[in-house]
């Protein structure tokens, strides 16, 4: 701090009295150990004012600073004439209040003097807690009043962003592009295909190159009722094209792909000859896209039935595996109970003396004991079982044959399950092939007769276009050691007598 001219410092009447002509230096503090000042002290005074009292030093309060405040040097140039006025005014009424305040204190001693200056510090304090609590009230509103603007200004935001989706979803439900349960919207393979696809063409809606028009059409001499005119049709075209393709899509099947794309094409085709006078046709790449999106839709599904198909023959191999697991269980208990009274009689043949009847049931039972050993060893080979070669005149015709294999102990068990109820008559046998490797067998039938093959889509569907000397002769070239015995006319029992009788 430095002195100004014209001014002089002016210690509180409670701090030590300082020199004449003394000005504090600059950076300087009062001593801690000094008593904080009078509220509102002038700690700078004209040198021509001159307090006539000064006010009696306020009790020490710790709650009060007790550093010199902070007290602004007036200025002394570049102020001007009305700078210096107002400040000489401040000055004055600042002492007309200092004045009305000794004089109260006139006529009272000691003691009054003390009571009132406590009492006028009580209301200070007071003063400053009501004025504390005020600004945390105020804080606290500012606060809410914040808090409240950005919750509102979010709601603002959401609700222009509702504004933009809504504008844009009726700007496509015009075109004729809605929402709607795709087949694929549950494809974990294709969403990101169908996302793709969606996304390119509400592109294209919006970019007004879905559908392609004249520019130069008038009505009444006008060209903007012209391209109102244009515009509202172009509209009214998408939407019958989208609704075609989007008919399509949810009714498409696998098979249904080649004629659902000749459909659309023709849509696209009738509505470029309804729209020749303004020029109006569906453009190039948002019909491919749509195309895109059928040929998705078909794949998609094809798959689906294919699972479909895959799990239905699971199931069906793990039911005959169950019942060829069955049968095993049941044959080794027959052997096991049939091995047990071989071994009583012979016991009792043992005691009476009979050796050739013990004989005798020694060989029995060896036969047994083998018998049980076969069982274990078929079911223990998955592969082993037989092979079957079957037909069915009266349900396919005289050239084709079914070329399975199955586990069970007796092979004709499956055999009589395929000709149940499902076929109006009973399959019958060409071949029953036993061979330890029937999977092996099987599988090098079906690819020699590939080219045979009836269902190309499912490769479990095991029916062949061939005739059952096709298959005599293919297994006779494949290894002579299956071909023990081969039935090749069919009885057809029932088929020939369904045939005589009508």
């Amino acid at each position: 701090m430095t002195s100004a001219p014209g001014y002089r410092f002016n210690p509180p009447s409670n701090w030590p009295a300082a020199p004449a002509g003394w000005f504090p230096p600059s950076g300087w503090t009062p001593d801690p150990s000094w008593p904080p000042a009078p509220p509102g002290w002038q700690f700078w005074l004209p040198v021509e004012t001159v307090p006539e009292s000064a006010p009696p030093p306020a009790p020490a309060n710790p709650s009060l600073p007790t550093g010199l405040p902070s007290v602004p040097v007036p200025a002394t140039s570049g102020s001007g004439l009305f700078g210096k006025k107002k400040r000489l005014e401040e000055l004055e009424s600042e002492n007309s209040r200092l004045r009305e305040w000794v004089a109260s204190l006139q006529g009272m001693d000691a003691l009054q003097i003390a009571t009132q200056t406590e009492a006028m510090r009580e209301r200070q304090i007071q003063e400053g807690l009501r004025a504390q609590e005020a600004e945390a009230r105020w804080q606290t509103e500012i606060g809410r009043a914040e808090a409240e603007l950005n919750r509102v200004r979010s709601e603002v935001a959401r609700a222009r962003t509702w504004v933009v989706e809504t504008e844009e979803t009726a700007l496509l439900q015009e075109a004729g592009v809605y929402e709607y349960q795709h087949p694929l919207a549950d494809a974990v393979a294709y969403k990101a295909q169908l996302k793709n696809v969606k996304d390119t063409l509400k592109a294209m809606v919006r970019r007004d190159t879905a559908v392609l028009a004249a520019t130069d059409w008038q009505v009444n001499g006008s060209l903007a009722q012209g391209r109102a005119m244009v515009r509202d049709f172009s509209k009214l075209m998408l939407r019958a094209y989208n609704a075609e393709a989007d008919s399509l899509v949810r009714s498409m099947k696998p098979y249904k792909l080649a004629s659902a794309t000749d459909r659309l094409g023709k849509t696209r085709e009738t509505i470029a000859r309804l729209g020749k006078t303004m020029h109006i046709r569906i453009g190039d790449d948002y019909h491919h896209q749509r195309l895109y999106e059928l040929q998705l839709t078909a794949d998609h599904l094809a798959k689906v039935e294919e699972e479909r198909e895959r799990v239905r023959e699971e199931r069906e191999r793990q039911r005959e595996e169950e019942k060829a697991r069955r049968e095993f269980e049941r044959e080794k208990a027959r052997l096991i109970k049939e091995q047990s009274h071989y071994e009583s009689a012979l016991a009792k043949l043992e005691a009476r003396g009979d050796e050739a009847g013990a004989a005798q049931m020694r060989e029995k039972i060896a036969e047994a004991e083998e018998a049980i050993k076969g069982v274990n060893d078929r079911e223990a080979k998955i592969r082993a079982g037989y092979v079957y070669v079957i037909s069915n005149i009266g349900a396919f015709g005289e050239d084709m044959v079914k070329i399975g294999m199955t586990r069970r102990l007796d092979p004709m068990d499956r055999v009589r399950e395929l000709g149940d109820a499902s076929v109006p008559f009973r399959f019958d046998v060409h071949a029953l092939i036993f061979s330890e490797d029937a999977v092996g067998l099987e599988s090098r039938l079906h690819r020699e007769l590939e080219k045979h093959r009836v269902n190309r889509v499912n490769m479990r569907r095991e029916f062949f276009n061939v005739s059952p000397a096709g298959v005599r002769d293919l297994l006779a070239r494949i290894s002579d050691q299956h071909l023990l015995e081969y039935r090749e006319m069919p009885e057809a029992l029932e088929w020939r007598a369904s045939q005589k009788e009508s």
